[in-house]
């Protein structure tokens, strides 16, 4: 499981590389160190009880169950958190998610991160392709058109114009 949790945490931590002009809080990595650390203590609470049946220690067994429990109310504690502040998130990645796409200008490096996102994703804006229409690249371009990575990758000729957002 340790291996498993440390794989994820660096996986993330290697996947926010691509998304860090999104992510601009200084905490946003702060998850995947917390899994790293988390991997850390198990193998060693691991190890404890691996010990402690080995040697047969009424006290060892002891100490890990108490580790036990003590991991279990943080999970729990954990879980009701995330759940609580779940909106709080949400607004605070799509307003800087908003920031970002106003930056927008097809040429800078936010604009190569939104257009990367918005393929990976299969998505187009925040919410939707009228997000867009708020934006200073869309009223300079003035050409009544998302960028061409809002497009579907089954559309053939799609072009990014809003009147047809079947292809979007």
């Amino acid at each position: 499981a340790a291996a498993g949790l440390s794989y994820v945490g660096a996986y993330v931590i290697n996947t926010y590389r691509s998304y860090d002009n999104f992510l601009q809080d200084k905490y946003a990595l702060l998850p995947a160190v917390i899994i790293i650390c988390v991997a850390v203590v198990m193998f060693i609470i691991g190890l404890i009880g691996c010990c402690a049946t080995f040697r047969e220690s009424r006290v060892g067994l002891g100490l890990f169950l108490a580790i036990i429990l003590v991991i279990f109310i943080a999970e729990v504690s954990a879980f009701v958190l995330g759940f609580v502040y779940r909106e709080k998130v949400k607004t605070d990645v799509q307003g800087t998610m908003r920031s970002v796409f106003e930056k927008y200008d097809g040429k800078n490096p936010e604009s190569r991160v939104v257009n990367y996102l918005q393929e990976q994703l299969h998505c187009c804006g925040v919410k939707n392709y009228s997000d867009w229409t708020t934006t200073q690249w869309f009223n300079s371009a003035g050409n009544n058109s998302v960028p061409q990575s809002c497009c579907q990758h089954e559309a053939k000729n799609c072009t990014g114009h809003l009147d047809q957002p079947q292809e979007l």
